[in-house]
């Protein structure tokens, strides 16, 4: 079958995306999906995107892991949202449905702020954080996060969590509101460029842990730079935004 694909990414964080409203993808196969994500015989990416019809919401986003998985995903999320202002389903504002429930989000001269789930649940360990925030996330401080072997303690720790595993983050404070992040992603199984959960749960682990009194919180990625901001009460944390760009890259068709 011939495929039509869009190539969008977020701060480095790539995807394929597929407009699925008549539903023709065949979304049961995860041969497909991983074949699309496969950087050396398919179009290369992080995860695939759907964008279908909801009677509820402007639109539905399906996203899937590189391996074929189902989860939320925040740069996704973003990402979905630009592509569905592509196919004119949204102009600068939209109510979306996900895998992790209803998302809004705003479109402001290529930044995307992506309203994420409320966030409250936080455990706190010797030396992690595991938030949930639309998927899970182990978060660690590290000192030297340029030679610090992402890879190796990622996937380490990624199997140490209980199915469905953990993403992991490893974050270096740079000052009082400002947090570089590299991430291990389970379902990539390797490091990405940027992770969009993966910064909001840092986020809200360095404001949890009182690394930081801000609730405003700029986290230099390796793709780029991300904000994430959000209103704390008896640690109970709403209105969460994730901030960013996203861009389309291109457009194709690729026969599976």
């Amino acid at each position: 079958m011939i495929i039509d694909f869009y190539k969008y990414q977020g701060t480095g964080n790539d995807f394929v995306m597929i407009d699925n409203r008549a539903k023709t993808f065949p979304k049961e196969n995860t041969d497909i999906i991983s074949h699309l994500c496969d950087r050396h015989f398919g179009v290369g990416a992080d995860g695939v995107i759907l964008i279908e019809n909801d009677t509820l919401h402007d639109f539905k986003m399906i996203y899937f892991n590189a391996d074929g998985s189902q989860t939320f995903c925040g740069n996704g999320g973003r990402c979905a949202v630009a592509f569905a202002k592509q196919l004119n389903i949204v102009k600068d504002s939209t109510n979306f449905i996900a895998f992790d429930g209803p998302h809004f989000a705003e479109i402001d001269k290529g930044i995307i702020s992506l309203k994420m789930i409320d966030v409250d649940e936080i455990k706190i360990k010797e030396n992690s954080v595991f938030a949930y925030t639309g998927t899970q996330h182990h978060v660690e401080l590290v000192d030297n996060l340029d030679d610090f072997p992402v890879f190796e303690k990622g996937k380490e720790i990624r199997y140490s969590y209980n199915d469905p595993g953990s993403n992991v983050n490893f974050a270096q404070q740079i000052n009082d509101n400002t947090f570089r992040v590299r991430t291990y992603e389970k379902g990539v199984e390797n490091e990405t460029l940027a992770c969009g959960t993966g910064v909001t749960a840092v986020a809200i682990a360095m404001h949890k842990t009182n690394k930081t009194k801000s609730n405003l919180i700029a986290l230099p990625v390796e793709g780029g730079n991300l904000e994430v901001s959000f209103s704390e009460n008896n640690g109970v944390y709403t209105n969460v935004f994730l901030k960013g760009p996203a861009k389309f890259v291109f457009s194709g068709q690729i026969t599976v």
